[in-house]
């Protein structure tokens, strides 16, 4: 699994980010977070030792993502990464994404199994789903106009919130563990099809209380995929009704 460290001059953010994650995620991502320098009551500011050591934790050979909030945290971080063996460091990837949206988005791609590429990619366009609501155009595409050959299923989404962040996390999660390639639609809000596997496009639906979706999965786990997702909505993500 690809692991995630949050650099920020706050330790009070970095921990805030983290937890948002987890939240997201659940509590396997491999993630750690640092702020502040190494004082008591760690005052604002960066330390490549603290930030050495977040690294050291969530090391793995897949891969780690790190994102940072400002200037002195991606010095840090560079610093850090000199004191890293080179076989260590060429796994190391430090991300311009945004900070918050960014460690959601690729805190539940890593846990799903995605390759740090992949973690990056998510990450960079995590603030797609926030212009999309606020009517702003973006260049994150959807995977494609039509569905595949496989099965579609429409079912009402009842859960308060719809597919807000939890939800679409486990919604994506609950996709991720099936091989057959399952796409998503807003039919309420005649959308397009997304990639069910990727939070970014899931929430960029913009579902909400009472909508309709389509969900298409083609594959040798099809049918297995869709009665997944099937009983996750209608069990309203564990919400209640």
């Amino acid at each position: 699994m690809v692991g995630l460290v949050i650099v920020s001059h706050s330790a009070r953010l970095a921990e805030g980010v983290a937890e948002l994650a987890r939240g997201m995620a659940g509590p396997d991502v491999l993630l750690a977070a640092t702020g502040g320098l190494d004082l008591p009551d760690r005052p604002l500011g960066t330390d490549a030792n603290l930030v050495l050591q977040a690294i050291e934790q969530v090391y793995s050979d897949d891969g780690v993502l790190i994102l940072m909030d400002l200037g002195s945290a991606l010095l840090s971080t560079e610093m850090a990464l000199d004191a890293l063996p080179p076989e260590k460091r060429d796994r190391i990837l430090l991300c311009e994404a945004p900070l918050v949206e960014g460690a959601l988005a690729a805190a539940v791609q890593a846990r799903i199994g995605a390759t740090l590429d992949q973690v990056a990619a998510e990450a960079r366009g995590a603030l797609a789903a926030k212009i999309a609501h606020l009517g702003g155009s973006t260049d994150v595409a959807p995977a494609s106009e039509l569905p595949g050959e496989g099965l579609t299923l429409r079912l009402t989404v009842h859960n308060r919130l719809g597919l807000h962040a939890r939800p679409a996390a486990l919604f994506v999660q609950t996709a991720a563990k099936y091989s057959s390639k399952i796409q998503v639609k807003n039919l309420t809000a005649d959308g397009r099809f997304v990639d069910a596997k990727s939070i970014i496009m899931v929430l960029t639906l913009g579902v909400m209380k009472d909508h309709e979706v389509v969900i298409q999965a083609e594959g040798v786990d099809e049918v297995s995929a869709l009665e997944a997702l099937k009983s996750l909505i209608e069990g309203n993500f564990g919400e209640g009704a």
